[in-house]
């Protein structure tokens, strides 16, 4: 029986090696192509002494250098930690220190973000570089060229075991609300049991080819959009980046395109291109909308001038998908839908714990075997988000109408999404804290028609001292933190609300703000 989504690929690998599989800038990757160089990177890798279990980051954008490395280093048994390619030193010391990653697969930009924290990662041992680097690249550490260490690999003979259904595949780093984030440990069978969720419920075949243009560190582009080609044996047109002008083109002029995925900030710039050029993209089968609420206006603008119901879902990074709109039937504006096959969602009273009835607002709840093991040497963290059922507590807020459709209302904690991406405020808290003209600061989302939430930070200025500059704060967080991070508003007070505890009252901020 197949126990991880490797296992999938290679036995489609196996029994049609010619079909192609991913095309990136008009070069085209056979399923045949690709397993050879999943096999070769995993063996250069076993061949360098990494170890089963040993975890190895991918700090690199989209490419097919990308989908070698994160499948070759499941094939040697070691664990993927995914970084976002906009992360900066902040992020970057606290994920990479945390898992211990051992082996970091980057670009030039991505090693020069390293050079200054050499001294604070002593469990990092190499950098495998899909592009030549900069003088920048750090001399402590030994490189090797992704070519090369693919052509070390083909040479070897190094035995590769499958990894097991309950081996650690993936650390995904994400945090509920406060502190520093964790790592969300997905399981090979958790990967496994959610594609094959996913592609049933979206009648995904061999015959759909998807334009995928979500970034692939993340859980939507990942995990979706990758993981269900690869176990489907169908394939795709993989993209670099999202540019808006180059996907409507393609979407025009593709007609063997089936399916494209994406966040609302896409659709609405595409809505927008459309608009602008008079350009329209051809028909598909499926549009999915997900990583951030879709407001009924964009759902209804895109039927209206496109011609597409898109289909919105609702995912995270510990259980990755959880509920869809219905393929065949209706797929309601403002609502997520239902579980996927296999898996259970309820809404539950914040305090009792206990089921709601339909129309009562409750913390969404989910459980099944796309939920993941727990959280990264954070026991702690992991018992507080089960409850002994095995229910996962989401942390989202949400309420079932009358037929049945799951609609998110908000978040039980403070976390923001702005352009699909999350946002913790006291991660930019901190940052902001640490800047002269900033005493006290508050960061909090508010509604944004374009980013669906934009960040705004809420400042004290010290006793006595001028309100720095607005930009200027704006660029002390660019400088430290990921750009979409960073506040698109900066407002100046004299004092934050506070309770009796002495807690800061974001709900009153916010509702003053808006």
């Amino acid at each position: 029986m197949t126990a991880s989504l490797l296992e999938a690929f290679l036995d489609h690998a196996r029994t049609t090696p010619e079909r192609p599989l991913l095309t990136f800038e008009r070069a085209t990757l056979t399923y045949g192509d690709l397993a050879r160089h999943v096999t070769a990177f995993a063996r250069g890798l076993r061949q360098r002494g990494l170890s089963p279990g040993a975890r190895v980051a991918l700090f690199l954008e989209n490419s097919p250098q990308f989908v070698v490395a994160y499948l070759g280093v499941q094939q040697a048994g070691c664990v993927v930690v995914l970084v976002n390619t906009a992360y900066r030193q902040v992020e970057l010391a606290h994920i990479l220190a945390d898992a211990e990653v051992h082996t970091c697969v980057t670009g030039a930009a991505g090693a020069a973000e390293l050079v200054p924290l050499r001294e604070q990662l002593p469990s990092l041992q190499a950098l495998v570089a899909v592009e030549p680097l900069t003088a920048e690249a750090p001399s402590s550490l030994p490189v090797v060229a992704f070519d090369a260490l693919l052509e070390e690999g083909a040479a070897s003979s190094v035995a590769l075991t499958l990894p097991g259904a309950e081996d650690l595949a993936v650390l995904g780093y994400t945090s509920g609300t406060t502190g520093r984030s964790k790592g969300a440990m997905l399981l090979h069978r958790n990967l496994l049991a959610n594609v094959r969720a996913v592609t049933e419920a979206w009648r995904w075949t061999s015959a759909d080819r998807l334009l995928l243009t979500l970034p692939l560190f993340h859980t939507h582009g990942l995990m979706v959009g990758l993981h269900g080609t690869l176990y489907t044996g169908g394939s795709a047109e993989l993209h670099r980046r999202f540019v808006a002008t180059d996907v409507l083109a393609t979407l025009r002029d593709d007609a063997t395109l089936t399916m494209f995925f994406g966040v609302p900030t896409m659709y609405g710039r595409l809505l927008e291109e459309a608009r602008r050029t008079g350009v329209k993209p051809g028909r598909l089968r499926l549009w999915v909308s997900g990583s951030a609420p879709l407001s009924p206006q964009l759902f209804h603008d895109i039927e209206t001038e496109f011609g597409a119901r898109i289909l919105e879902r609702y995912g995270m990074t510990e259980t990755v998908m959880n509920t869809t709109n219905p393929h065949d039937g209706e797929r309601r504006p403002g609502t997520v839908g239902f579980p996927f096959p296999g898996q259970e969602a309820r809404v539950v009273d914040v305090r009792t714990r206990q089921p709601v009835a339909a129309g009562e607002a409750g913390e969404i709840e989910v459980r099944g075997p796309h939920v993941f093991a727990g959280y990264w040497r954070r026991p702690d963290a992991t018992t507080e988000s089960f409850d002994a059922q095995g229910w996962f507590r989401t942390g989202d807020l949400g309420e079932h109408d009358a037929d049945g459709y799951l609609r998110i209302t908000g978040r039980a904690r403070e976390l923001i999404i702005s352009g699909g991406f999350n946002v913790y405020p006291r991660e930019v808290e901190e940052v902001l804290a640490t800047h002269p003209g900033v005493a006290e600061v508050a960061v909090l989302g508010l509604p944004d028609a374009d980013y669906g939430e934009q960040v705004v930070a809420v400042v004290v200025p010290p006793v006595g001292q001028p309100a720095p500059e607005a930009q200027a704060l704006v660029e002390w967080c660019r400088d430290r933190l990921a750009s979409f991070k960073k506040p698109r508003r900066v407002v100046f007070v004299d004092s934050l609300p506070r309770n009796a505890l002495g807690k800061v009252q974001k709900h009153l901020l916010r509702a003053r703000l808006r």
